[in-house]
């Protein structure tokens, strides 16, 4: 088989990609074009009749501060005092404030088409095709799911048919390229030719 040099290079992007945590950026800004570019990739998911149901909301310089709050005020009131960790909350904001861009990503579903799962199936995908993009701009990216997530929908002004589904963080790093951990696809695939 001969591999030509657009496959190659989507090999690379695809097996380097990881998760890069927000304790890892540096700090420097990413350019707005970037994010423009990451969630326009995000845009060419497939979807199941064309429902699209990936929504971003994109937080950034000021917004930061917006969200941190936000999300250090859902901490403090839907956690019961026994199980409340001020280096939970702490870590909420610091998570926040140390990346350069935050996108909420939510999905609106249409029950009346589609089974739950396949929008929420899409949204991954466009999510993946973000967190690939961002790896081709060494961009650092970690896509986060944290409990809060399930009440910010006031926040966010989220639509009735509209559900956040996580954080996805993102910043410049500079954390050695390192190899990922998977088992051998062999022990998970099972070939039927007959």
């Amino acid at each position: 088989m001969n591999m030509d040099q657009s496959v190659e290079v989507l090999n690379k992007i695809i097996r380097s990609r990881r998760s890069i945590f927000p304790k890892s950026y540096t700090g420097e800004e990413i350019p707005r074009e970037a994010i423009e570019l990451i969630v326009a990739n995000a845009n060419y998911a497939p979807t199941h009749k064309l429902t699209q149901p990936w929504r971003f909301r994109i937080f950034r310089k000021k917004g930061l501060e917006l969200l941190a709050g936000e999300m250090e005020r859902l901490y403090k009131v839907h956690t019961a005092p026994g199980k409340f960790k001020q280096s939970k909350l702490d870590s909420t904001r610091n998570k926040i404030l140390s990346a350069s861009c935050v996108i909420v990503i939510s999905m609106k579903t249409h029950p009346d088409k589609l089974p739950e799962w396949e929008e929420l199936a899409s949204v991954s995908c466009a999510v993946q095709n973000m967190w690939l993009t961002a790896s081709a701009l060494h961009v650092g990216a970690y896509w986060s799911t944290p409990g809060t997530i399930a009440h910010l929908a006031e926040f966010l002004k989220l639509k009735p048919e509209e559900k956040c589904v996580g954080l996805f963080y993102m910043g410049f790093h500079k954390e050695p390229p390192r190899e990922a951990k998977r088992k051998p696809i062999a022990k998970k695939t099972t070939w039927i030719e007959g």
